[in-house]
């Protein structure tokens, strides 16, 4: 039989530790491949060997099954019939294949962070994808005796946020980050992401989910509401990883915060990729009381969002990139007089053109050209140390180019702070 192994590549490595700082099995490598994905010197790869291995007995839903020890739960449950998807359509359906069933496990991040992939074990939700297959275990995937529970995922970084995101007004940013700054919302951040971004800058966050403790929808709540009384500001925001990954989740973290901040002044901001966003998920954060939200674009062409996102998968590129620009262009045209909609657009030279930013910047204005645009200035980080960070010049450069393209709401962040409005 097969198995995937990770195996370390001696002359990339540089000890750093991270791989074994997330590993969820010291004794046995279960091919989960969060190393893989977490390494930012790609010195990790999954191998598959031929082998045998000692079979284990589970039980799945009442019926016993033998499978190979050394395997993650949710490869268990793939080789007795089940499926593993990345994201599902508006309709709750897997969009992989097109109709839901009860032996498909929807696996988005595959990092132990968002909780998605959660079956029970023994009593306890777990996140499949890389929780080890032990003797014994007794696995109940049925989605009714799930959603009985609470819904948890990993969140951390409750902090003051002196900068905001996307999704944060213009008018409340700071132009610079000189003395006497002051905070202006408060943030956390979600573990877990469907993206492998080779410049992601919260890449310790997005892939350290594993051996982190999950939170329900209310502790998190709770302590958001502290934080956000103990900074004095009046906006509350999750970001990530990716926080729209585990759908269940963040609808009720949303509600309860709305419970604990019923006042007026209260601002609920969502820092979202927008790849898994569908028109009915964007309507249900509305109603359960996001006021905010800041969606990131990765590019208007495939090959740009595929360097941009590091998904290998061109099929599943294709669909997250189309997700990610009907989530757009449906917030542009039906919430922007509901909440705050702000967009990002990334810039390096390396990563896109000035052309296709004056492409997505004539995109967006065809929908609304008094939207709020946010260009990043995306700089050398994680896997991508090799990229020159952008000048103060270039993002100028940058703002002319939207504006040129119609929109006539854009910020740049730079080194400096920021250029805009």
């Amino acid at each position: 039989m097969k198995f995937k192994v990770a195996r370390r590549k001696t002359e990339k490595c540089r000890d750093c530790g991270f791989c074994a700082l997330i590993c969820p099995s010291r004794d046995i490598c279960i091919g989960c491949g969060a190393c893989v994905d977490a390494c930012p010197n790609e010195a990790r790869v999954l191998e598959e060997i031929l082998g045998r291995r000692k079979e284990i007995k589970i039980k799945v839903n009442h019926e016993r099954y033998e499978v190979p020890e050394g395997i993650t739960v949710l490869r268990a449950l793939e080789l007795i019939g089940f499926t593993a998807l990345p994201f599902k359509d508006n309709k709750g359906n897997e969009v992989w294949e097109g109709k839901q069933s009860e032996t498909k496990i929807l696996a988005p991040c595959r990092t132990g962070g968002c909780w998605s992939c959660v079956v029970i074990i023994n009593g306890d939700l777990k996140p499949s994808c890389v929780t080890p297959a032990e003797e014994g275990m007794e696995i109940i995937t049925d989605k009714d005796a799930i959603e009985k529970k609470e819904p948890k995922r990993v969140v951390s970084g409750f902090q003051g946020h002196a900068v905001g995101g996307v999704g944060t007004p213009y008018w409340i940013k700071p132009r610079t980050l000189g003395l006497g700054f002051r905070f202006i919302e408060v943030a956390c951040f979600s573990h877990g992401c469907i993206l492998r971004c080779p410049t992601c800058q919260n890449w310790e966050i997005t892939y350290s989910g594993v051996k982190e403790e999950a939170l329900s929808p209310v502790e998190v709540a709770r302590i958001m509401s502290y934080e956000r009384r103990r900074f004095g500001v009046d906006r509350i925001a999750i970001s990530g990883g990716e926080s729209t990954l585990n759908r269940r989740w963040l609808l009720e973290y949303l509600k309860e915060l709305k419970r604990l901040n019923k006042d007026e002044k209260a601002r609920l901001h969502v820092d979202t990729n927008a790849v898994v966003l569908t028109e009915d998920y964007i309507d249900a954060l509305y109603l359960a009381g996001a006021t905010d939200i800041g969606a990131d674009v990765k590019g208007l062409e495939l090959g740009t969002f595929v360097g941009i996102t590091g998904i290998k998968d061109r099929g599943l590129a294709k669909k997250l990139l189309d997700t990610e620009w009907k989530a757009i262009k449906y917030l542009v045209e039906n919430y922007s007089d509901k909440m705050f909609v702000g967009i990002g657009i990334p810039y390096n030279e390396a990563l896109i053109s000035l052309d296709e930013i004056y492409k997505i910047g004539e995109r967006i204005a065809g929908w609304s050209p008094e939207v709020q645009v946010c260009a990043l200035d995306y700089r050398p980080m994680f896997r991508r140390m090799d990229i020159r960070k952008p000048t103060y010049e270039d993002m100028h450069k940058v703002k002319g180019v939207l504006e040129e393209s119609g929109l006539r709401c854009v910020i740049c962040q730079t080194e400096f702070g920021r250029i805009g409005p």
